[in-house]
């Protein structure tokens, strides 16, 4: 009956609101012309009139359309204010949407992110489990978490899906997709440089370039170099406390304790792209980018320890990266890029033929204190060239946990689509094929001998993970003829691979053996396991639009993140029996659009109930997998998922933009597995999402003649406490924050000219990221990820 009452309560509230906008929508209309088949990826705002919101033109339904004509909770953030909101990585642009959390990955997960829209995504960057966003960059799909803070580098636009997109996007856009588009090269022959100096010696440098080759052959390159200084003090425990109680020596000569700081930006990036337009008919646009990154690890601190001398500070750690004898890296490093080869070829006026070949490789390497706290230096070496330019010692037995990783990456995927229509555009079609594989090598020396107090528990792992993928997919806009319905349905079918070698050797190369032998892990060793399934996705929905201003629609969709294997077994039956199926959603979903007033005001709103079901989750009880420490991860419980979304977007006079954002979202497990044991309970939240998110921004465009013109803007963005499992034996939650960002911009009168001056952060909020206590029962620490304090920047950026 509660159930019940909160759908009613949705729908009501949906209903009220669309009832009241249409009062103000304008007579009946004649319907517009349908648009062509499809198009290349448009600009991304179209023409309006001089205080009218504008149209950001959107593909998310393979052809070019206006946002608020598709029947979809989107967001599409046009390149202007990105930034205008001092936003330059897809972790800070999330905090400006609603429903959507990205957060840079902890040190244990290296260069990566942990994404979730609507609750659902996924937080390990481990290549045996997928992500439930969906990313892309110029519609290719991005496989995996590490190396997902992409910048935000001479971008046209951004599109975020929110809901599955199991028919458009395909597998893992189970919760929603983020994609980025970049500027095309057009052969205009102009360009941009972007320099900017900010707080702990921030440098920033962008670039960019569109020139002409030919009549019809077109070049872009651009170009971003990044550097920040840390903010977290890597303190030596035994200089900073002479005489400590642990008996924890001194690793540091005379003068300063710190060893590094943590939090480091060292980032540079390269894209070009060669543009072939000789006919309206063919369109070929080849792409390649590079991005390089060698930076300290993650901003974090130890909060909790079972001894309180461990516990720095705000912004120190006594973290030392020498875990039970092994000397560990404290920095990340991520070099990898990418081509790709998007051809558009129109055979007919009512016929075009997307192909879209993409290649991508990386390597990541990173180091990890899993408990955070100090230990001691040993002083055995590793072999001479083992780890190439890092070292590893190992020697001392303590009760400490650490890890060395390096992952290598391949991707290779091929998208074939078919637009087109008949019956005078009363239909329109889209029929295509996607195809993928990929292979990761996971490389890692882990030490967990924090199970086992005192003992020597490490090994080394060399695992190739292999996966591909297979899909068939339709989708048909369909116009029956009654004026303003437009009826949408779309299908798709997924197979998928994966399988998952076990490489279980001693740290030095040697047959696994010792306490580590004895524990179970050389039964692993060579050992595959695998995993196959398949998928059927689907998608309704029905839009009507009762004037130019007012439109709204009711949809039914599925998605789902892929199957795999556990990751990290601790014997041979929990890898061979560990595997698990796809994670699934079904959202039943009710929503409005609107641009009022002359197109001064655009409000959205969208309500919504997700079915959950199998989700993927860790399990404690391992009896039904040969007992011992569990390292399983199973289809352990369903949800069902509750949210209300609005956003609003207003220009009430010329000069003045206001934007907004919220969003609710309640979940409520319906099924638990008793193998979850005491990891989740029936009244814990099923997603990892705060309740509530809300943001806003204003600005003023002030002209000042011929001196140009100033514009000040403010932004705040709010997250709620979000839940983040049961982390030191009780449900624990991030608390609540609010961020507030400022800056001021002047303008030549050409506008070709631009400095600004931005603070973020402004009222310097001490605020987490996200919380890594996967030892705190052994050892005793948990430690956390926190945000960035107040920054100031100043940029000089010249167009020409």
């Amino acid at each position: 009956m509660r159930d019940f009452n909160h759908s009613r309560l949705l729908a009501r509230l949906l209903v009220s609101a669309a009832a009241s906008v249409m009062m103000l929508g304008t007579p009946a209309f004649a319907q517009e012309a349908a648009q062509p088949a499809a198009t290349p990826p448009p600009a991304a705002a179209a023409a309006n009139d001089a205080t009218g919101t504008p149209d950001i033109i959107v593909t998310a339904q393979f052809r070019g359309q206006r946002i608020q004509d598709v029947p979809l909770a989107i967001t599409a953030i046009g390149s202007a204010l990105i930034e205008a909101r001092s936003q330059d990585n897809i972790a800070q642009l999330a905090k400006n949407t609603p429903s959507v959390v990205v957060i840079p990955g902890g040190g244990a997960y290296g260069p990566s992110i942990g994404a979730s829209i609507r609750g659902v995504g996924q937080f390990d960057f481990n290549p045996a489990y997928e992500p439930g966003v969906g990313l892309y960059i110029d519609d290719v799909y991005y496989a995996t978490l590490t190396g997902g803070l992409f910048d935000l580098l001479d971008l046209d636009r951004v599109e975020i899906l929110r809901g599955p997109q199991g028919t458009l996007s395909g597998r893992n856009s189970e919760g929603g997709s983020l994609k980025l588009f970049s500027k095309r090269p057009t052969g205009d022959e102009g360009g941009f440089v972007d320099v900017g100096y900010g707080s702990r010696n921030e440098i920033t440098l962008r670039g960019g370039a569109d020139f002409k080759l030919t009549d019809n052959l077109f070049g872009r390159v651009s170009g971003v170099f990044k550097h920040q200084d840390g903010f977290v003090s890597l303190e030596d425990y035994g200089c900073a406390k002479p005489g400590n109680p642990e008996n924890i020596a001194s690793t540091r000569g005379a003068g300063s304790c710190t060893v590094d700081k943590l939090g480091e930006t060292d980032y540079k990036g390269l894209r070009g792209q060669l543009r072939w337009n000789p006919s309206n008919a063919v369109d070929v646009t080849l792409a390649g980018d590079y991005s390089y990154q060698k930076q300290t690890n993650a901003p974090e601190v130890t909060t909790t320890s079972a001894d309180p001398n461990y516990i720095c500070g705000k912004y120190c750690t006594y973290a030392d990266f020498h875990t039970q004898g092994f000397d560990f890296p404290h920095t990340n490093e991520f070099k990898g890029g990418g081509t790709s080869l998007n051809a558009i070829l129109k055979p007919a006026p009512n016929l075009q033929i997307t192909s879209i070949t993409a290649y991508r490789a990386y390597t990541a390497i990173f180091g990890t204190d899993d408990d955070f706290s100090p230990g001691v230096q040993a002083d055995a070496p590793t072999p001479a060239g083992f780890l190439g330019p890092y070292t590893l010692n190992y020697a001392d037995p303590r009760r400490e946990s650490g890890g060395f990783d390096q992952l290598k990456f391949h991707f290779f995927s091929q998208e074939l689509r078919l637009n087109g229509d008949f019956l005078n555009h009363a239909i329109e079609y889209t029929v295509g094929g996607f195809y993928s594989t990929q292979k990761t090598t996971y490389y890692t020396i882990q030490n967990i001998g924090y199970i086992v107090p005192g003992a020597y528990l490490a090994f080394l792992g060399n695992d190739p993970v292999n996966a591909n993928s297979k899909a068939a997919f339709a989708t048909a806009i369909v116009h029956p003829g009654i004026e303003g319905l437009t009826i949408t349905g779309g299908v798709r079918y997924t197979k998928e691979h994966k399988d998952y070698t076990f490489i279980r050797e001693n740290p030095d190369g040697t047959p696994l053996s010792g306490l580590a032998a004895a524990f179970g892990l050389g039964a692993l060793n060579g050992l595959t396991s695998r995993y196959n399934g398949n998928r059927f996705d689907y998608r309704g929905s029905v839009d009507y639009r009762f004037s130019p201003a007012v439109l709204v629609y009711g949809t039914v969709s599925t998605g789902f993140k892929g199957g795999g294997t556990s990751a990290r077994p601790f014997s041979a039956q929990q890898a061979l029996q560990g595997t698990f199926k796809p994670e699934t959603l079904t959202n039943f979903e009710i929503g409005l659009k609107t641009d009022l007033f002359d197109r001064r005001l655009r409000f959205n709103l969208s309500a919504y109930i997700d079915n959950y079901k199998n989700i993927q989750l860790p399990l404690a009880d391992c009896s039904a997998y040969g007992g011992g420490p569990c390292g399983v991860v199973a289809n352990a419980g369903d949800a069902r998922n509750k949210g209300v979304e609005a956003e609003i977007s207003a220009t009430p006079i010329p000069g003045l933009n206001i934007d907004g954002a919220l969003s609710y979202i309640s979940s409520k497990f319906t099924r638990l597995s008793t193998a979850l044991g005491s990891n989740y309970v029936a009244s814990d939240p099923a997603t990892f999402s705060p309740a509530w998110q809300a943001s806003g921004g204003v600005q003023y465009k002030a002209e000042l003649g011929t001196s140009g013109s100033v514009t000040p803007r403010v932004d705040f963005n709010y997250n709620d406490k979000q839940f983040t499992g049961r982390a030191l034996g009780y449900a624990y939650y991030l608390p609540s924050y609010t961020l507030v960002n400022a800056r001021l911009t002047w303008r030549n009168t050409k506008e070709d000219l631009e400095i600004s001056l931005a603070a973020t952060n402004l009222f310097n909020k001490y605020y987490y990221n996200s919380i890594f206590s996967a030892v705190y029962s052994f050892a005793g620490t948990a430690y956390q990820q926190i945000g960035h304090p107040r920054e100031f920047m100043g940029t000089i950026k010249k167009k020409f």
